[in-house]
């Protein structure tokens, strides 16, 4: 049994290692969704409208989150193993290198969204025998995203700095001042949707300026901790004397960094689109699942924090060139994030039942809410194993495998099960919900055979002269 649990778990030695990096990672992500949380409910007080056009742009803006992760992740990688290997070069270009991809995506963001905003909305409007005001719920939408957009580049140079401190083993800084952020969102949110101390009652455009002026507070954050401690973070020295980048570097990172970008898009969307076959059932499933979502993700933050340790940890092994101690870190790091979630499942499922009643909606959505998320917790030990794969995989640059493992799933399995079934057949959404989650099986298996072969252990920067 010792044998055992050195082999799959490791010393406390090993266990203090993995939380001082994940634990950060696991508050800084908890409270924000928490405050998510608080959030929805807030919006949701105003009705169920406005609460429904709010989660139809947050979607929306989930996809451009998640393409500012895939195109940082690439350089992220890099960094990581740079600092494995000390070279604080590499890690100034790394940061140059996410910068450029970032502005691109904020530019590319906003103007989808300034052109196409009311279109994508209205792709998640359908009429269902529970009714709804569709065309408000498209006004109080559109309204929203459009002061949304004034914090896309406040959020991505705030994921450029904190994405470099996290690889470069500061998890600290960027907790903290994601934890004042959402604070500022919090009061924010109850002085401008309500109108409280003499503020103007802005109800969904409030939380919409709430949340921005959070992103700015969080981006001062970071930047003035950065520059403030050169000799905790040598790289910054001397990082805006130029923005170029290595012709060699720069394409090492994009053919390694490309792929990611991609799956997040793919991903994202995909998730998007899963949304929108669900939205087939009617307003009331789009407010029922919005609940769902914004609870169960305030569960699921562990495992996916432990996504962002096993990139870490295994990262600056490979880049130190320590490939059997990455291999049994990685089969450690699997094995716990599994557990983890299977705890957390049963807490989630615990809470279903209570959740969703703070909520002023009808009694019906909130039955529907508590339904989808236990068929959540159920299937969160599977999820935490295919997100621990996907990091371990991307940990040595494997991308492309990162890519197909991900993404072409998605969108191979789940999709075209959710497709069918909400447009040809009539079955209950909760079962619909079960058997997309069961496609995920297949990807589960092409992960462990992708993780055992070690496909993944590699020194991608090799020494550099």
């Amino acid at each position: 049994m010792t044998d055992l649990k050195q082999k799959y778990l490791g010393n406390r030695s090993f266990l203090r290692m993995v939380l001082r990096i994940a634990v950060p990672v696991m508050v800084q992500n908890g409270i924000t969704n928490f405050v998510s949380l608080l959030d929805n409910i807030m919006v949701g007080q105003v009705g169920t409208e406005p609460m429904s056009g709010v989660a139809i742009v947050n979607q929306l803006i989930f996809v451009f989150n998640l393409c500012i992760f895939g195109g940082l992740a690439g350089a992220g990688i890099f960094t990581a193993q740079y600092y494995g290997q000390g070279d604080q070069e590499g890690i100034r270009q790394t940061f140059r290198y996410k910068l450029w991809i970032g502005m691109l995506l904020c530019a590319g963001a906003a103007a989808v969204f300034l052109l196409a905003g009311g279109p994508l909305i209205s792709l998640y409007l359908n009429e269902s025998a529970e009714g709804g005001d569709l065309m408000s719920t498209l006004k109080y939408g559109e309204s929203y995203l459009r002061i949304m957009l004034a914090g896309l580049p406040a959020f991505m140079l705030a994921q450029v700095y904190s994405s470099s401190l996290r690889e470069c083993g500061e998890t600290l800084v960027p907790m903290r001042a994601g934890i004042i952020a959402v604070l500022v969102n919090l009061i924010g949110n109850w002085l401008l949707i309500y109108g409280h101390w003499g503020f103007p009652q802005l109800g969904v455009d409030g939380a919409a300026i709430a949340t921005v002026l959070s992103r700015y507070v969080e981006l001062l954050i970071v930047v003035t901790w950065t520059h403030a401690h050169k000799e905790r973070n040598p790289w910054v020295v001397g990082l805006y004397r130029t923005l170029r980048i290595p012709l060699d570097r720069a394409v090492e990172f994009f053919r390694k960094g490309f792929p990611l970008l991609i799956n997040e898009a793919l991903w994202s969307s995909g998730i998007a689109t899963l949304n929108q076959c669900y939205s087939m059932r009617g307003l009331s499933v789009v407010t029922a699942q919005n609940i769902s979502s914004t609870i169960s993700n305030l569960f699921s933050v562990v495992f996916i924090s432990m996504g962002t340790a096993i990139a870490i940890i295994l990262g600056q092994r490979l880049g130190a060139n320590r490939l059997d101690e990455a291999r049994d870190h990685a089969r450690k790091l699997i094995v716990m994030s599994i557990l983890m979630s299977v705890g957390t499942g049963i807490l989630l499922v615990c809470a279903a039942p209570f959740f969703p009643r703070v909520y002023q909606t009808e009694e019906s959505i909130r039955a529907l809410a508590t339904r989808l998320m236990i068929v959540n917790a159920l299937f969160m030990p599977l999820n935490a194993f295919n997100n621990a794969c996907y990091f371990t995989l991307r940990s040595g640059g494997k991308t492309w495998i990162t890519f197909l493992f991900d993404s072409v799933c998605l969108w191979a399995l789940c999709i075209p099960v959710a497709f069918v079934l909400s447009r040809y057949t009539d079955m209950y959404i909760v079962w619909m919900l079960v058997c997309v989650n069961c496609a995920e099986l297949v990807k589960c298996f092409f992960g462990l055979h992708l993780v055992r072969k070690g496909v993944w252990v590699r020194n991608i920067v090799g020494a550099r002269d």
